[in-house]
C-alpha cells in the first residue's frame, strides 16, 4: 500500500459524501483510468456550462429561477473542479517532490 500523502483523491464521493481515496503504484490501472476519464469529463460539463450560462447571461432576460438554476449547477461544477484541481495538485506534489 501506499504510504498516506500519495493517496489518489479520486473525483466521486462515497457515503454520506465522505472523500474516495485510491491507493495504487500503477497509474494506469483500471480505476486510475477511469478517475481520468470521469475527471475530464467534470471538466468538460465545467466549461460547457460556463459557456452556457455566459451566453444566458449576456441576453438578460434571465429570471430568478433561470438564475437560482445556473448558480445552482455551476457550484456543482466548481465543486467537481475544485476536487479535480485538488487531487491533480497532490498528485504533482508527490511525483515532484521538493528538494
Amino acid at each position: 500500500m501506499t504510504p498516506q500523502n500519495e493517496l489518489r483523491l479520486l473525483p466521486w464521493s462515497g457515503p454520506d459524501g465522505k472523500p474516495c481515496y485510491l491507493s495504487t503504484d500503477d497509474s494506469g490501472g483500471y480505476m486510475s483510468r477511469l478517475a481520468d476519464n470521469m475527471e475530464a469529463e467534470q471538466l468538460g460539463r465545467a466549461a460547457e456550462l460556463v459557456e452556457q450560462v455566459s451566453t444566458r447571461l449576456a441576453c438578460r432576460d434571465a429570471g430568478p429561477e433561470d438564475l437560482r438554476r445556473m448558480l445552482t449547477e455551476l457550484t456543482a461544477a466548481l465543486q467537481d473542479v475544485l476536487r479535480v484541481a485538488t487531487s491533480r495538485g497532490h498528485l504533482l506534489a508527490t511525483s515532484h517532490p521538493r528538494f
